[in-house]
């Protein structure tokens, strides 16, 4: 297996081609709808993933706020690119050892799947011929671009796709690896380090969605597949290893195909409508009740082979089952869960009849509404069928919440790029390039030994730290003379648990207070969550907030008073267990101590409360 990485990171330094602020908003003051189609790139040829996009027939609406501009409608032309955004994807090449062009040059990737107004996204190759040293092991870097980000998308209403243009445009910095990756854990690494890298210009905007990867996995045999999209870095691993398996399996159906002879012949199905319209119900009723048809697919040598194999849930008949979803269906039916979905065995021997097929062929049904769609899906299916053939076609697929993935498109190819005529070439002087380096922030490595040594943390806290890039809330905090493991805590657990992104809803000075409050106790560390929501909730101070939440006024006499209650209250318990009592009793105290008194402190006072009394000196 082989594996390589896009990583791309959202710059807080406003929008790349006009004056607009890069923060989301809620706020809709108007709206606006568009169909797209393709245009021809650069080649004079139609890229295969953009005629794809267009063949749905989508119709796009867009949300736009007050901060939106003309620009991010496509009615007005691009302004000069965003200085400060070009100077951070410089300072990152730099950083990545890689080599600054000497002319930047935008360019227009055509996409019309509606997440750019204009049906395409600007960007622009800043850098080649890059690394990544980590672990012992270096990583190819070979290209480094800048390109705006696309519309957000709102939701699905039937054939018809809603965006906001509140994230079209905010600056995105492209790092590309090569090939060299043997693991998902691996890719989860260089996928953090590179992560940590951007973060150092002090320019990465944080939070869910403001960094994503796309995922390239192949096997030995196979094809390039892309993950588009992956938001989350600890389902990094998950998503290369179930596609390495995905491969293999479909690798297996292959040559078990092969050794059938199956075939394909052409791309359209048979209507068999007549031999299903009096099923009452289930998938095949809801298409005929509505006039649509029924299209059958005869796969000879298919049979037995759309299941999945013993072992895992990846099977063939899923593949077929997302084509007909990318063409607009629920999905479809094939011979081997037949029969089901109110389909009898009479209707199965029925078509098989009709088709003329054997005891080792197999069959596909698909019903729509429309027979145009149907006609459509059926083709679709048709191809993936014949690319069975071959093993594993290459793809682009969207990751799904369960760690698996489906089809989203053809891989686009060379065809859907050509120049942006509004932008004119940007010269990179060498002078600028020096000016840079010398004034490159500190790398990631060089960073987290710094910490280690100067904070005494281990290298897991200092790489959660620096992976979450709150290094800077570590050292001010420290730096006023709090602990550093328990700020180390705050910041990379307690924080992110209540706000995203982390340290974001609260100011360092809150953060100072809340850390004073454990160090006097006044609570425990374990009160920090409670007083956090507390604190996001609206209270307007710190000691506001340990009021609300219940943690005030609970002093080391209170905390003795109550373990001798619940002590009493577990006499007979104590007495049958003896010191295997402890736990139950230091549950029984922390359901009502928790987060007013460090758990130290109270398993102390349980276990003077426990200790056997001293025998009394004979008279």
């Amino acid at each position: 297996m082989k594996a390589g990485l896009e990583v791309h990171q959202q710059l807080a330094v406003g929008k790349l081609f006009c004056g607009c602020p890069g923060e989301l908003a809620d706020e809709v003051s108007g709206t606006f709808e568009r169909r797209l189609r393709p245009s021809s790139g650069e080649n004079r040829a139609v890229d295969v993933a953009a005629a794809f996009q267009a063949a749905r027939g989508l119709t796009y609406r867009y949300e736009s706020g007050p901060a939106n501009c003309l620009v991010e409608m496509d009615e007005e032309p691009p302004h000069a690119m965003n200085a400060a955004a070009l100077e951070t994807a410089l300072t990152l090449a730099l950083l990545l050892h890689a080599r600054p062009v000497d002319e930047i040059v935008v360019m227009r990737k055509i996409v019309v799947d509606g997440s750019n107004t204009g049906g395409f996204q600007r960007t622009a190759l800043v850098a080649l011929d890059g690394s990544l040293e980590l672990g012992g092991k270096r990583y190819s870097i070979p290209t480094i671009c800048l390109e705006e980000d696309a519309a957000r998308k709102i939701r699905d209403v039937g054939e018809e796709v809603v965006y906001r243009l509140d994230r079209l445009g905010i600056p995105l910095i492209e790092i590309a690896t090569g090939p060299e990756i043997a693991s998902g854990e691996e890719a989860r690494e260089v996928a953090e380090e590179i992560g940590a890298l951007v973060r150092a210009t002090g320019r990465a905007r944080r939070g869910i969605g403001t960094v994503r990867e796309d995922l390239n996995v192949s096997v030995e045999g196979g094809h390039r597949v892309e993950i588009k999209g992956v938001q989350e870095l600890r389902k990094i691993g998950e998503y290369v290893r179930r596609e390495a398996e995905r491969q293999t399996v479909l690798l297996g159906v292959r040559d078990a195909l092969r050794a059938a002879h199956a075939s394909v012949g052409g791309l359209e199905g048979v209507d068999v409508t007549a031999l299903v319209a009096d099923i009452p119900n289930g998938p095949i009723a809801d298409a005929t009740g509505k006039g649509g048809p029924v299209l059958a697919l005869s796969l000879p040598g298919f049979a037995g082979h759309f299941r999945s194999p013993p072992g895992t849930e990846e099977r063939l008949g899923r593949e077929l089952a997302d084509q007909a979803r990318a063409a607009g269906l629920r999905g479809l039916l094939h011979s081997d869960e037949l029969p089901a979905f109110g389909v009898t065995p009479a209707h199965v021997a029925a078509i098989r009849s009709f088709l003329r097929l054997g005891p080792g062929d197999g069959f596909v049904l698909v019903a729509d509404r429309s027979a145009e769609r149907a006609a459509r899906a059926v083709a679709q299916v048709a191809r993936r069928a014949a690319e069975a053939l071959d093993g594993v076609p290459g793809e682009t697929r969207d990751p799904l919440p369960d760690g698996r993935t489906r089809y989203s498109r053809p891989l686009p190819g060379r065809d859907r790029m050509y120049p942006e005529t509004d932008v004119p070439p940007l010269s990179v002087p060498t002078e600028r390039i020096v000016q840079l380096r010398r004034a490159l922030p500190e790398r990631p490595a060089e960073l987290r030994a710094r910490l280690a040594a100067t904070l005494g943390l281990s290298d897991e806290i200092v790489r959660q730290v620096v992976a979450a890039g709150v290094v800077e809330e570590l050292e001010d905090l420290t730096g006023r003379g709090y602990p550093a493991a328990l700020v180390a805590r705050l910041v990379t657990q307690e924080v992110p648990a209540v706000v995203r992104p982390p340290t974001d809803g609260f100011s360092r000075d809150a953060l100072a207070a809340l850390l004073s409050a454990a160090r006097d106790g006044r609570i425990a560390k374990e009160g920090f969550l409670p007083v956090l929501q507390a604190l996001a909730e609206g209270a307007a101070t710190v000691p506001e907030a340990i009021e609300r939440a219940g943690l005030a006024g609970f002093t080391a006499a209170d905390l003795a008073d109550l373990v001798a209650r619940v002590v009493a209250a577990d006499r007979d318990l104590i007495d049958s267990r003896g010191d295997a009592a402890f736990s139950a009793v230091m549950g029984d105290v922390m359901k009502e101590v928790r987060g007013r008194r460090d758990g130290r402190e109270v398993a102390d006072a349980v276990r003077r409360a426990l200790a056997p009394a001293a025998p009394k000196s004979e008279p």
